[in-house]
């Protein structure tokens, strides 16, 4: 099992458990997302726009690049730096910025169970393109370990975790219109492929890139992440009047941002060493940390539907990274 397949068996124990170590990090700073961005929320509502957020977390991955650079903990390539290849990383940065814009507007048609259920599909679409674009055969074995993953997504979203509120006698509902129905409009299906689409294109086109040019990882980011700051700023001067830049910032919004700035540079690594399915496998145990943290700190409650889909990760790993 190589790394290119997400394993380590091939390398030497020092490397072997750094490798281990970052897959547990991401795996960690992933779950820890949500619960973070929860703890920011003053009278139920974010104080920040998400676009300063978005920005500050390309800008902060810039500047550990650029940092990483300077001090020499990698090396800077000899002679003139290659900017041609930089360009390529343009369409890397549209591609997940146009993701992130998705994710937004697919709120307006259809309700956020059915997008947490729906969404699952990008599993698939990043498992067809790192076929069709790497040219890697998976086995019916990893291809139903896939399958299972996107069942285990699917069963978390559909009730994972419950807040307690809702199952106490006497308890005021949590609105009074009631709760969402399930709905998803015919436009809302189509965009909602789309995303999927463009978010199994985005990961197995970067990795891609990643892996064909000869170059140092943090000038790879740089690259990447230099255009994804432009485009992000952008995004937030034309977003319209709203609050500024750093204001309704706290600790645990500063805290949000170096942990997503943190994980994105772990996921290039992931993507340049492992490979794209890696990256689904690490999202995918990350629910169960999101869990645990959720139920920690937000007090929301754990069901069996949570423990199912614990259940559906953990076969679903043994099948595609397990002896066969």
């Amino acid at each position: 099992m190589s790394v290119e397949d997400g394993g380590a068996a091939g390398l030497g124990p020092p490397r072997q458990a750094r490798w281990t170590l970052m897959l547990l990090l991401s795996t960690a700073m992933y779950g820890a997302h949500a619960p973070l961005l929860a703890l920011c929320h003053v009278d139920g509502q974010v104080p920040f726009r998400p676009s300063s957020a978005v920005l500050l977390t390309e800008l902060t991955k810039l500047l550990l690049c650029a940092f990483s650079l300077l001090v020499g903990w990698q090396a800077w390539p000899q002679g003139s730096p290659p900017w041609r290849q930089a360009a390529p990383f343009a369409l890397s940065a549209l591609l997940y910025g146009a993701n992130n814009n998705l994710v937004i507007h697919l709120q307006r048609y259809m309700d956020p169970s059915t997008y947490q259920v729906l969404s699952n599909l990008k599993i698939g679409s990043t498992a067809l393109f790192y076929c069709l674009c790497l040219r890697h055969r998976l086995s019916a074995r990893q291809g139903l370990a896939l399958l299972l993953l996107m069942a285990a997504g699917a069963c978390y979203a559909a009730g994972g975790l419950q807040d307690p509120g809702d199952t106490l006698p006497g308890s005021p509902p949590a609105a009074v219109a009631g709760p969402m129905p399930l709905h998803i409009t015919p436009l809302g299906l189509l965009l909602l492929v789309l995303y999927c689409l463009i978010s199994g294109l985005s990961s197995v086109y970067t990795e891609l890139l990643l892996k064909r040019q000869r170059l140092p990882l943090a000038l790879q980011n740089l690259f990447l992440y230099t255009f994804g700051v432009l485009l992000n700023l952008g995004l937030h001067a034309g977003g319209g009047p709203g609050p500024g830049l750093l204001e309704g910032f706290s600790g645990w919004a500063a805290l949000v941002v170096l942990s997503q700035a943190l994980n994105g540079l772990l996921m290039s690594a992931v993507m340049k060493h492992g490979s794209s399915i890696t990256r689904l496998f690490v999202v995918s145990c990350s629910l169960v940390v999101n869990a645990v943290l959720s139920a920690a700190l937000l007090r929301l409650q754990l069901t069996a539907a949570f423990f199912l889909a614990t259940l559906l990760i953990g076969l679903a790993v043994r099948l595609y990274y397990g002896s066969h």
